[in-house]
């Protein structure tokens, strides 16, 4: 299969063979963290004009149709508007913190795309606790806005960030039990081995209906996690005016606001990755020719291709479902999703000791 590992490779043999190691990994960090960046970038325009796109769609209407071919480029409207707005800081405000914050919520993001495989021998960090490293970095990220509530000295930014932290830490729990499942079936915290083990078949399809209801286990607690509809009481713009980033503007919001998109579409990745085999293409048992077919097919688009769908859903549920009351979201948690995961990790559990998968 075809993917980026020829590029990667060639530029890591040119790089070692004109410059000394310690400055050949140096050149190579270096261009990892541009090239992240890069994508950073490219994914906050993306995603926002796709989200715009999909609102439109499903309220029957054209969205964004002015700026541009097709309304386009509206998103570098608005993100050159962000750059060259005026960000202010509100008097009482801890001046630290309050600009400290969007940047660990970006950090946060960026540390998270280390083990992800973008396509066939192509990641940054082939890390043997990938899936550990995922979960515990993620977890991070609830710092950022607990830090931006407290420190821009607002009783809606305070309230905002309880209900983040609250909402977050509850919601994690789901999404790790729904993990668990996978790491159980396949032996391993290695994504790209988790990719590997499944070539001949996905999880969701090997896995039977557990792996199923894990997998809407995951969607629905990443959804909350990252703070998006009908999970957003975090921003509750009805409610709390903007929530914790009430009193963000300029750079410092757009750092939010792209934060949340790329946290997005990481999630989207790691379901992929976890629950859709990544890279992997669509193989049916000894189909040889048909496997070959889907062979042909570069493993970046499947990837990708597999990422944007659960992003699609993921903005689906924005458009469909009402927000829910903090109690409400409490007791989606504690009350039904975290019993269900429990029993069905046993289940799953069961079926890996006993081989009942394909």
């Amino acid at each position: 299969m075809w993917s980026f590992s020829n590029i990667a490779d060639t530029l890591h043999t040119w790089l070692h063979n004109t410059f000394n190691a310690t400055l050949a990994k140096f050149v190579e960090m270096v261009l990892v963290g541009v090239c992240v960046i890069s994508l950073f970038a490219v994914l906050g325009l993306v995603l926002v004009m796709m989200e715009r796109k999909v609102s439109a769609w499903m309220q029957i209407r054209l969205g964004p149709n002015r700026v541009g071919p097709k309304g386009m480029m509206q998103s570098m409207a608005d993100t050159l508007k962000l750059l060259v707005k005026e960000s202010m800081t509100p008097d009482g405000a801890d001046k630290f913190l309050f600009n400290l914050a969007p940047y660990i919520a970006m950090m946060v993001a960026m540390l998270l795309m280390a083990p992800i495989a973008f396509a066939r021998n192509f990641m940054m960090w082939n890390l043997n606790i990938g899936v550990l490293y995922v979960s515990a970095i993620s977890s991070v990220s609830v710092i950022s806005i607990l830090m931006a509530g407290w420190a821009s000295n607002n009783k809606y930014s305070l309230l905002g960030a309880m209900r983040s932290g609250a909402q977050i830490v509850s919601y994690e729990l789901s999404a790790g039990l729904a993990i668990l499942s996978i790491v159980v079936l396949t032996g391993t915290l290695n994504m790209n081995e988790i990719v590997l083990s499944q070539a001949d078949g996905w999880w969701i399809f090997k896995g039977h209906i557990p792996v199923i209801i894990s997998f809407i286990i995951f969607i629905i607690a990443v959804t909350a996690e990252t703070n998006r509809a009908p999970f957003d009481l975090a921003e509750a713009e009805s409610e709390l005016t903007a929530g914790f980033h009430t009193e963000y503007s300029g750079m410092k919001f757009a750092l939010f606001f792209l934060a949340e998109y790329v946290n997005v579409f990481i999630v989207c990745a790691i379901g992929a990755t976890l629950f859709l085999g990544g890279w992997m293409p669509f193989h049916i048992g000894h189909w040889d020719g048909f496997n070959r077919i889907m062979d042909l097919i570069p493993s970046s688009l499947w990837f990708f291709g597999k990422t944007f769908f659960l992003i699609f859903l993921i903005m689906w549920f924005r458009w469909t479902f009402p927000r829910l009351r903090i109690d409400q979201l409490l007791n989606l948690e504690w009350k039904y999703l975290l019993p269900i995961g429990m029993f069905n990790l046993l289940l799953v559990t069961a079926m890996a000791i006993l081989g009942w998968y394909f």
